[in-house]
């Protein structure tokens, strides 16, 4: 199992919540595809394991660990897992991964409806928002399913959130949107790099797909605009798995477009970090109790970089 944090209060669970192992599967992967012959996926896939629970609509993670009592389940969370898989299915063709990001497909699916036109809910039972952080996965792990089977259905989903989450989530500034609160359709206007970065890596992949170039320029007024956007003092915001994922749509555009600006000032970023957050035992983040979620968000913003060198 693994800790959220380095010291718990005596009123926090033990273990921790699913999120930071969704963040901690792909800097596994990422660190097993940097360094050929490892086995650091083992761990976290074992961990992510004790969150699976096949209760009713569909069998899913849950945010804590089943025999402790589980928890709530996410969409996001799931397709984060799915994306992960996927990655590390088209990269060991073991098959266990393509059956479960299937299995996750599924899941995520009993969170979609046409309240407000479509899109999918945050999480399950709870019909209050639709974000385009349960849009933007959705729309990758679909794209990543049709790349790997060429079953139309996934990529039918893709394209029916992504016209969703593109009509109803997208800025005047080109950047996406928080979320839509339902029944009453305000718009939460906060804007994060990840939210980005799903979307930005789904046009990489429509256009790769499609060969319709309307995907790529999309793709690349995304990168622009985020890097003018979220790109201050050579650094990025805060939250370094947030940031992950937006590397993750600026190397997905770098394949396409050869273009290393973006991947440059993660560099500088990367950098800025290990200088300035870095402690005693080589764990980062601005506080003095470090977390899960800040090591694999780092990990993975590092794994993918060196490859760059």
């Amino acid at each position: 199992m693994f800790f959220e944090k380095i010291t718990l209060e005596k009123d926090e669970k033990p273990f921790s919540y699913l999120w930071p192992l969704c963040a901690l599967v792909q800097a596994a992967n990422e660190m097993e595809a940097f360094l050929p012959g490892t086995t650091y996926l083992q761990a976290p896939v074992r961990t992510i394991n004790k969150y699976y629970s096949t209760r009713p609509p569909h069998a899913g993670y849950d945010s804590y660990v089943v025999e402790n009592g589980g928890g709530d389940r996410f969409y996001d969370d799931n397709q984060w897992i799915g994306i992960a898989y996927m990655d590390a299915y088209n990269r060991t063709r073991d098959t266990q991964y393509l059956t479960r990001s299937k299995d996750i497909y599924d899941f995520m699916m009993t969170g979609f409806d046409m309240a407000s036109g479509g899109g999918i809910y945050w999480k399950e039972f709870d019909k209050s928002t639709k974000n385009t952080c349960s849009n933007g996965p959705g729309i990758l792990l679909a794209l990543q399913l049709y790349q790997a089977t060429n079953q139309r259905q996934y990529l039918d989903t893709a394209l029916l959130l992504y016209a969703w989450t593109t009509k109803n989530l997208l800025s005047p500034e080109g950047l996406y949107f928080d979320a839509i609160q339902l029944p009453s359709g305000k718009i939460d206007k906060r804007i994060y790099t990840y939210n980005t970065g799903t979307m930005l890596q789904g046009n990489v992949l429509l256009y790769k797909i499609t060969r319709d170039k309307q995907y790529l320029e999309a793709a690349r007024q995304l990168a622009d605009r985020s890097l003018d956007y979220f790109f201050k003092e050579e650094t990025f915001p805060e939250n370094h798995w947030f940031n992950a994922v937006l590397l993750r749509g600026y190397e997905a555009l770098f394949r396409v477009d050869n273009e290393k600006k973006y991947i440059n000032a993660f560099v500088t970023y990367a950098n800025k970090i290990w200088q300035s957050q870095t402690d005693v035992n080589k764990l980062i983040g601005l506080k003095k109790n470090k977390s899960l979620i800040d090591q694999a968000g780092y990990l993975e913003i590092i794994a993918r970089l060196a490859k760059y060198d």
